[in-house]
């Protein structure tokens, strides 16, 4: 096949996925809070029925991760997320400040393009289709190519329980055939309002880089200060927990531990004690 032949078929997808969105969008208007907040509620009990599975699915396909940490994952995308966030209107008037004369109307800003990574495809699926729904608002995923079957997976379980509650037929949706290419024609798609990118730091500058609103989140490089007066054990035992979680793939993991010299031998004996491989640099 001629590279112009596949980039006339990839434009084709990817127009036929937004022409979807914005209808489904259209619909997405006529709904009212509790319509809305009934259709993320059966969203969500669908995915959390199938977190475990998704969990194997996820490792089975990637080859990464702990199935538990997985399932952790999934639980807080469609259990803990959508508790916190049960009672914000997202429909009509959500505020009216008599003192200021503000009213503040809530309005879908349009089809989202979700990005997903490999190291947390199922959660970020289900969590990003939530969020979406809870707005009103149509998502269309670029999946992870080595992550393929198993985002999908969880696109599709969310998709389905919310149009069996009343959603529009394409709330949720996705590129069935991965690819770079793909993925930047969705996102530079003027029918793209906003862009949710999760991943390498590569594809976020490119989602910064469309000129429409973008949120991008890549790997970290976080830092953990353990200050003098901290309980060394906990710390200890908190770091290790966390960097250990998912076999250290959460962005949000500890890279280095900062330790104030007064207690810097202390942490280090405890650290060991986890058999541990550690590395530190005295400053």
């Amino acid at each position: 096949m001629s590279e112009e032949k596949n980039n006339n078929q990839v434009q084709q997808e990817i127009n036929r996925l937004v022409e979807n969105g914005l209808k489904a969008l259209d619909e997405f208007r006529l709904l009212n809070q509790e319509q809305v907040d009934y259709i993320v509620a059966k969203a969500s009990v669908a995915a959390l029925d199938q977190h475990g599975v998704l969990a194997q699915h996820a490792i089975e396909e990637t080859g990464r991760g702990v199935f538990e940490d997985k399932a952790t994952k999934n639980l807080f995308a469609c259990e803990h997320v959508v508790h916190n966030m049960r009672h914000t209107k997202t429909v009509g008037v959500i505020s009216d400040d008599e003192v200021t004369g503000l009213t503040l109307i809530a309005e879908p800003v349009g089809v989202i393009c979700g990005i997903t990574p490999t190291t947390n495809p199922t959660s970020t699926a289900i969590f990003k289709s939530l969020i979406a729904l809870k707005t009103r608002n149509p998502i269309i995923f670029a999946f992870h190519p080595s992550a393929q079957q198993s985002s999908a997976h969880a696109a599709q379980i969310v998709r389905d329980a919310a149009i069996a509650a009343g959603a529009p037929e394409n709330c949720v949706q996705w590129i069935e055939h991965p690819s770079i290419e793909a993925t930047n024609a969705l996102m530079n798609h003027d029918g793209i309002a906003t862009i949710l990118a999760t991943g390498g730091n590569a594809m976020v500058k490119a989602a910064y880089s469309c000129g429409k609103p973008a949120l991008g989140v890549g790997a970290g490089n976080v830092p953990a200060y353990v200050e003098k007066s901290a309980n060394i054990r906990q710390a200890a035992h908190d770091i290790v927990m966390s960097k250990s979680f998912d076999n250290g793939m959460v962005c949000a993991s500890e890279q280095a531990a900062i330790v104030d010299k007064e207690i810097y031998d202390d942490f280090v004996k405890e650290l060991k004690s986890y058999h541990t491989l550690q590395f530190f640099n005295e400053i």
